[in-house]
This record gives structure tokens, C-alpha cells and sequence, in this order.
């Protein structure tokens, strides 16, 4: 996979697909990170042709069988005569690799970053911090951490951006980077009645894992619910279908 990287001017964040790889180094300038979106779309668009193309021979195989599974779809499949039958599968296979790539850009994490701001972009919205506010950015597994100085958290995106460029794209620019969480050991697992919360906590927590058990469908709904448990300074974190949380020591 490639990914478009460089330097440009901290404008529209949609902007992000025309980043050049040459560009001034002062300090208005900003360091930019996201993946191709043509590239990205055109990876999925291959994988699905080649898994239609690929769904076309298992269905040959299949019906050479005496017993397999799916054996009566393979025989409907292996009705359509060559060459249609692996041009279809091809041209359908490439279809839904289409609708794939699409969503994925959509879902993909874009990063802009300057000493004076840090803008994380995705899913058409955008946020965006101060330098001043961002005191620790962070790698924890697959995703980007936003943190400040006092340990609160300020953003958490997945991230399937390249992290040694990440990480000297931040440096760069002057923020303090760290490999893993330094607040991981923190974190306690969420139960429902969990003493300790804030008032209003637990609800928010209940409606966010029944959110989550919805998958994409609530996702939006998660994300939201992950930022008003931030308000009342709880922040969360999520390995598979638990929610684990920590509250930082206000000053």
C-alpha cells in the first residue's frame, strides 16, 4: 500500500490527495500524512476481481465432487458458459472491491501536523488541536492517541498509516511521541455498576457497548458517546468487545 506524504499548507483538509513531496519548510507549513485514495481504491478493486475470478474456479472444482458443501450454487454457477462465466465473476468481484475501496477512504485516518496545530481527519469531519494542548502523542496498537500534558486524552482514531512516519512527521514538529501508552497499566475493565465512575458514566458506558455490539452500524453512535465520557473525564479504551477505563489525577 502507498501513502501520500509531504509538506503543504494547513488549509482544507480535503486537500490531502494533492499533497506534493517538496515544499517550503517554514513554520505555517504542515506535514501531511493519508493514504492514496486512488491507490487504495484500485488495491480493492483488484483483490475483489481476483476473488470473483477465483470464486469462479472453486465452483468448476466443486461440482467435480461427489459431496461438498454449496454444491447445488456451484452447479447453477457453472450453468453460465465460458467466457461469461469468468468475466461476470470478474467484473462482479471488481464491483464490490469498488464499494470496498470507497469505504475504506471514507474510514481511512488522515494526519496534519504543524508546531502550531495537529488536524485528524476522517470520515469528511475533522478535528483539531492546538500545539500547545497535545502533550504526549502515542501509538497504542493500532491506533493514535492524542494526549495532554495532565494524562487526559484528547482523540483516539484507528490508524493504519505508516507509524515510523508518524512518528518523525511528529518529531519533526516538535511533540513528544511514545511507542506505547505510559497510562496503560491505568486502565480498569468496565462492568456495569464499576464504583469509582463519575456520575453518569456507567449509563454512557452501558449505551456504549450495546453500540459497539452493532458494529459499523453504531459506530458514529460509539464515537460520540467515547466523547462525552471524555467531558466528564473518563477515557476509554476498547480491546475487542471489552471497554476498559482510567480517569486521570486533575491538578
Amino acid at each position: 500500500m502507498e501513502w501520500e506524504t509531504g509538506r503543504v499548507g494547513m488549509g482544507d483538509m480535503s486537500n490531502t490527495g494533492d499533497v506534493s513531496e517538496k515544499g517550503g519548510a517554514s513554520a505555517g507549513d504542515g506535514t501531511v500524512i493519508a493514504e492514496s485514495a486512488w491507490v487504495l481504491v484500485l488495491f480493492c478493486v483488484g483483490c475483489g476481481a481476483g476473488i470473483g475470478w477465483l470464486a469462479t474456479v472453486l465452483a468448476h472444482w466443486l461440482v467435480t465432487l461427489r459431496w461438498a458443501p454449496f454444491k447445488g450454487p456451484a452447479k447453477l454457477l457453472t450453468s453460465v458458459p465460458e467466457p461469461w462465466l469468468s468475466v461476470g465473476g470478474v467484473v462482479v468481484g471488481a464491483g464490490l472491491g469498488l464499494v470496498v475501496g470507497f469505504v475504506a477512504v471514507h474510514e481511512s485516518l488522515a494526519v496534519r501536523v504543524s508546531r502550531s496545530r495537529v488536524v485528524l481527519g476522517v470520515r469528511d469531519a475533522s478535528q483539531e488541536f492546538g500545539g500547545d494542548e497535545v502533550g504526549l502523542v502515542v501509538r497504542d496498537g493500532k491506533q493514535l492517541v492524542l494526549l495532554r500534558a495532565d494524562g487526559m486524552e484528547l482523540a483516539r482514531e484507528d490508524c493504519r498509516l505508516p507509524w515510523p512516519r508518524l512518528a518523525g512527521a511528529f518529531a519533526e514538529h516538535g511533540y513528544r511521541w511514545a511507542d506505547e501508552d505510559p497510562y496503560r497499566e491505568e486502565f480498569r475493565r468496565w462492568v456495569p455498576g464499576t464504583p469509582g465512575l463519575p456520575e453518569g458514566a456507567d449509563a454512557l458506558l452501558r449505551a456504549r457497548a450495546a453500540a459497539r455490539k452493532k458494529g459499523e452500524a453504531d459506530a458514529d453512535d460509539a464515537r460520540e458517546l467515547r466523547r462525552e465520557l471524555l467531558r466528564l473525564g473518563v477515557v476509554v479504551r476498547d480491546e475487542e468487545k471489552r471497554q476498559y477505563w482510567r480517569m486521570p489525577q486533575r491538578p
